[in-house]
């Protein structure tokens, strides 16, 4: 089908009088495009509208009966204690699109929430400032949900007074839903920033190009920025992709990312003097590959964790991390006898591969978290083509693994160990960003060539030094 849009050709093809008012009539608004529909022959069909309409608070948006290219416009101001829901059904390429008057001008605040709840929606330019939730998650995309997609929009220090009040900024579920843009900042309560629930059938979410700022120790578990799935759902796959984020000084817990479900693709982003790892916590065949992890001896910065089966670890920048152990820059953990969901499984057949790994206490930590119930060795682990320059330590435990394959791994400035050769002079350069990289192998960092976080939030830091 073919859609020839404007409200000029309608009035010029109408032929009447008439025939402009039916154009008026059928708009309903003020902003409409009215449109004349041909099938493939070019006859002429039913004709349509997209309307535009332009509200002042939540109830607004429960009065509209919304269709396919619809636009909603929230005008600019102080929005105070309001339920904005979304519930309608858009088509591809025909979203329905609920957005601000202009980015960043429209403030949630006091008690507000949103819900997007139907397929093809579209929500933009939305900021949640001073307010905190009484009981709901912030941001919820409805279980049945698809196709839909929060962008442009900022959550900042949305807290409640009580820091061990649990809700969550975002909450994913449904399917093929997609989180881009955005900024998430200072969070400070129990709860995970942003969390992907998990079904029967995988998800498939993508979360793209946000910027999770800085957010302080809890102290305890719940302050992850992104988990993905839960212990119960983790033999369940999402397929969920996390790619081109920014993690900004994220300190709520061990866990920056915490993946609980089977394969994910956590891809080029980038963890900055973040107090924690990026962790496989339960399930299987992920993939973590292209990420910068930039600790500039920041304490307790760490790497990657890796627990389960058939994951794939490669291409990773890890820079002046000064963790050990599970904070390792590479940590691969020992497993308990009989795991139950929760609990730590084994390590089978990860590949580890063409990371590079400069500066950091201690570049591999193999069996780590090892004591009297974690007994578990990782089985048949491969260690390739890695390079790693002037660690603290390169390697332990490595005596203890069944079926280690250790094969072609560099090293610079250290001693060598079975399975590393001596780095030849040259071999890693440091380039004009201040990243070391292999020589005819250029690596230009992500954020310095798109745009992460709102285009409207200038709190956003464009630059992140690497000392």
């Amino acid at each position: 089908m073919v859609y020839n849009m404007s409200f000029s050709k309608c009035f010029h093809r109408a032929g009447s009088a008439l025939m402009v008012i039916a154009c008026l009539v059928l708009t309903g608004c003020s902003a409409t495009a009215c449109a004349k529909r041909t099938d493939d022959s070019g006859t002429a069909t039913a004709a349509i509208t997209q309307r535009t309409y332009s509200i002042t608070s939540a109830a607004g948006l429960d009065q509209q009966h919304l269709n396919p290219g619809d636009t909603v416009i929230l005008q600019n101001g102080n929005w105070k204690d309001q339920q904005l829901v979304l519930k309608a059904s858009g088509k591809e390429g025909q979203p329905i699109i609920l957005k601000a008057e202009t980015p960043g001008k429209v403030l949630l605040t006091g008690h507000s929430g949103l819900r997007i709840d139907g397929a093809w929606l579209e929500v933009s330019g939305l900021s949640f400032v001073k307010g905190y939730s009484l009981k709901e998650d912030v941001i919820v995309f409805s279980k049945t949900s698809a196709h839909c997609r929060l962008t442009q929009t900022s959550i900042t220090g949305y807290n409640p007074p009580d820091r061990k009040t649990d809700y969550k900024w975002v909450s994913l579920y449904g399917t093929r839903n997609k989180v881009d843009h955005c900024a998430f900042t200072g969070k400070t309560h129990q709860g995970t920033t942003l969390v992907v629930w998990l079904s029967g059938t995988p998800n498939y979410h993508e979360i793209t190009n946000n910027y999770f700022g800085p957010r302080p120790s809890l102290g305890n578990n719940g302050g992850e920025t992104i988990r993905i799935g839960t212990s119960d759902w983790s033999m369940h796959d999402s397929y969920t992709t996390v790619t081109r984020n920014v993690f900004d000084r994220c300190d709520g817990e061990i866990e920056v990312i915490s993946i609980k479900s089977g394969h994910n693709t956590i891809k080029e982003n980038l963890f900055y003097e973040c107090d924690g790892t990026l962790t496989f916590r339960h399930g299987n065949f992920n993939t973590v590959t292209g990420n910068y992890f930039i600790g500039n001896q920041k304490p307790n910065t760490g790497g990657i964790r890796v627990i389960g089966e058939q994951h794939t670890v490669n291409n990773n920048y890890l820079y002046g991390l000064t963790g050990t152990g599970l904070r390792a820059s590479i940590a691969v953990m020992n497993a308990v006898i009989h795991p139950k969901l929760n609990e730590y499984w084994q390590v089978k057949q990860a590949m580890i591969d063409s990371n590079i790994i400069i500066g950091c206490k201690e570049a591999f930590a193999l069996g780590a978290g090892k004591n009297e119930t974690r007994v578990v060795p990782p089985e048949n682990v491969t260690l390739q083509n890695n390079f790693v320059l002037n660690p603290g330590r390169l390697i332990t435990g490595a005596s203890e693994q069944q079926g280690l394959n250790m094969l072609h791994n560099k090293v610079g400035g250290a001693a060598t160990a079975p399975g590393f050769e001596e780095m030849a002079p040259g071999m890693l350069l440091k380039n004009e960003n201040n990243i070391w990289q292999l020589e005819g192998v250029p690596r230009e960092p992500f954020w310095l060539k798109t745009t992460v976080g709102p285009a409207w939030d200038s709190a956003v830091p464009r630059k992140f030094v690497i000392r």
